[in-house]
């Protein structure tokens, strides 16, 4: 594989690293980090400061029964491991309950498969033919996306296997895929895009983009 540019923005990283990140995106850094070293050694580092804070802090008792219940905790079965699969890192395998995509088409051969969709976000998979371009479009909050396989150009450079995307309000920008092959990408959003033409504008309550 070859090396990974475009990294989780530190902002990003700590919130996953504290637990705020929302689900849409927390998936995307974690499919991120099961695949890009450098990633997962910032991630150890922000875990060795937030260990070493709560190191310093004052004990606090426990309620009743609370050595029980973890105790209770252990001796139940741990969750099955999801291993990843192909393209799909085990993040992106467990967002797919184990199965392989089931595409959606949205026109000019790029498909969709949504994840999921709740208040906190959108997760989707997307599949875009070689060279095609997806429709111009910018962004009402934050889009975070992965490339998993191929590679998509735009205004902000080109993105590899591996590669992030962070996409904020500022930018308006039209992906468009690596002539090397189809591009699979992960993103999450937490706003419906802006389209520029009016035709996705019209598809776009029916694709829920």
């Amino acid at each position: 594989m070859s090396a990974i540019c475009h990294h989780i923005p530190e902002h990003l990283l700590q919130d996953y690293a504290e637990g705020r990140l929302p689900h849409p995106f927390a998936v995307v850094a974690a499919a991120h980090l099961s695949i890009c070293d450098a990633c997962r050694a910032r991630l150890e580092a922000e875990d060795l400061v937030g260990g070493t804070f709560l190191e310093e802090l004052e004990g606090a008792s426990l309620g009743a029964g609370a050595r029980a219940r973890v105790l209770g905790a252990l001796d139940e079965p741990p969750p099955a491991l999801m291993r990843g699969s192909g393209i799909f890192p085990a993040p992106v395998m467990a967002a797919l309950g184990g199965h392989p995509p089931r595409w959606r088409m949205l026109g000019g051969g790029i498909r969709q498969q949504i994840l999921s969709a709740d208040d906190s976000g959108s997760l989707r998979l997307l599949y875009i033919p070689p060279g095609r371009a997806v429709p111009e479009h910018g962004h009402g909050g934050l889009e975070l996306t992965l490339v998993l396989q191929g590679s998509f150009a735009d205004c902000e450079g080109r993105f590899a296997r591996g590669d992030i995307e962070a996409a904020h309000d500022g930018i308006d920008h039209q992906p468009v895929a690596g002539a090397e092959g189809p591009c699979i990408c992960l993103a999450a959003t937490d706003a419906p895009l802006r389209f520029h033409a009016l035709l996705p504008r019209l598809l776009q309550p029916m694709f829920r983009i």
